[in-house]
């Protein structure tokens, strides 16, 4: 089972800036920088926005095309979560995808929000950064 790392960016009061986020996330500024660059260069068609919700009690940074949510992203201690969110009819896409087993089984296995279920990534390596790319990809397409 995944280690359970705290969630940052709890104060309302601070507005989530490069400094206070390179700040937490410390040796994953890397993969941040990679990943950012990869959607600035391949996705000019979506954007995000850091966000405080009251009912987590925490800044998201929400990341969107037009008005469909693609991923969530919460800084947790030394790195950084994206949670893709995605509907029964996204199982036949995920499970023919390329993407590693784990996410597949967590995706077929994990708790119903509704009608939706998550896929978590917590990013650790470049790996990471690939299989959020494939999801990006996979969430773009689905209607």
């Amino acid at each position: 089972m995944a280690e359970k790392k705290k969630m940052v960016l709890s104060d309302k009061s601070v507005i989530p800036t490069e400094e206070i986020i390179f700040n937490y996330i410390g040796q994953k500024k890397a993969l941040w920088k990679i990943l950012m660059e990869y959607l600035s260069e391949n996705h000019k068609d979506i954007n995000g926005s850091w966000n405080y919700y009251n009912d987590g009690k925490c800044w998201l940074f929400k990341v969107v095309q037009k008005k469909k949510t693609i991923f969530w992203l919460t800084l947790l201690e030394d790195t950084f979560r994206i949670i893709f969110y995605f509907g029964d009819k996204a199982e036949p896409v995920i499970e023919a995808s390329d993407l590693p087993q784990i996410y597949k089984d967590n995706f077929r296995n994990g708790p119903k929000y509704g009608k939706i279920r998550a896929i978590s990534i917590i990013m650790n390596d470049q790996d990471d950064i690939k299989s959020v790319e494939k999801l990006i990809d996979i969430k773009k397409r689905l209607k």
